[in-house]
């Protein structure tokens, strides 16, 4: 037996829980596991649990925050030219911004 299959309770994990999505759901919550320094799994059972998602920095966040910070200015740049804003830009904006002043906190 793995520690990897046992939660931070030392419960073991042995259920498989699946469910689909859509091709834009999937890059939607690949963005936020990446942004979260977490695994997918650790993520979305937090998600899913209503606990908090702590973000530690680690040089993975900062590329992962770099990375979708270039996207949203490209996407900013497009809307400029008169396109429509997506609610998935908005909430990827929301969630750096609460990442980021997260880190402020920390460092305060």
């Amino acid at each position: 037996m793995s520690l990897k299959n046992r939660d931070e309770h030392n419960r073991w994990r042995s259920k498989t829980v699946a469910f689909r999505v859509s091709p834009e759901e999937d890059a939607q919550i690949e963005r936020y596991v990446q942004l979260s320094g977490l695994t997918k799994q650790d993520y979305i059972t937090r998600r899913l649990t209503h606990k908090d998602v702590v973000v530690q920095g680690n040089p993975r966040v900062f590329k992962a925050l770099r990375n979708q910070l270039t996207e949203v200015l490209l996407e900013l740049q497009r809307i400029e030219s008169g396109s429509v804003v997506n609610d998935e830009l908005l909430d990827l904006i929301e969630m750096i911004a609460d990442i980021l002043g997260g880190m402020k906190e920390e460092f305060e």
